[in-house]
């Protein structure tokens, strides 16, 4: 198995766990924060697929998938266009909300589309290319693959525990 086979099924599987967590969750669970400053089913899918569409549109020089298809528009969030979620503020958080998964699986399967088309044309000397040097060491592009997959998949484990204390509650 190659190092892009991989990456390709790890990210396959953020895809099935993000559908998991929207399968048959009211809006109203998808918006809801268990405190003020806590954040949403809602908020967790949408930064690490934003987070997802921006690393990968800057690693692979694409355009990204938020602003190429329309979809902050869609959302209508209110927030900056590059916006992805880090460092914002409760009140910030706050305004990610969605009236269905529908959205929130809309635009991970977007993303996850022109992610695996940019994992497809790996080579794996590709994996050794500098893609940030704003890192001692500098990032390589296998290190922020890895990186993205890791952060995604804490996120959406996030967002699966967070849909069972929610249904537990609302119980």
């Amino acid at each position: 198995m190659h190092a892009k086979d991989i990456l390709i099924d790890g990210y396959g599987r953020i895809q099935e766990e993000v559908h998991a967590v929207v399968d048959g969750l009211s809006a109203t669970l998808l918006n809801a924060r268990p405190a003020e400053d806590a954040n949403s089913v809602a908020w967790l899918l949408w930064h690490l697929t934003r987070v997802q569409d921006d690393h990968f549109a800057d690693a692979f020089d694409l355009e990204q998938v938020w602003l190429a298809q329309d979809w902050e528009q869609r959302f209508g969030l209110g927030l900056g266009r590059e916006e992805t979620g880090y460092g914002q503020t409760p009140a910030e958080v706050a305004k990610v909300r969605v009236d269905s998964g529908d959205l929130l699986t809309g635009y991970y399967d977007a993303v996850h589309e022109q992610s695996l088309r940019a994992l497809r044309g790996l080579a794996a000397k590709d994996l050794e290319r500098v893609v940030d040097e704003n890192w001692d060491p500098p990032v390589t592009l296998g290190a922020r693959l890895v990186s993205v997959l890791s952060d995604d998949l804490q996120h959406v484990g996030q967002a699966a525990f967070l849909r069972g204390l929610l249904q537990s509650a609302a119980a």
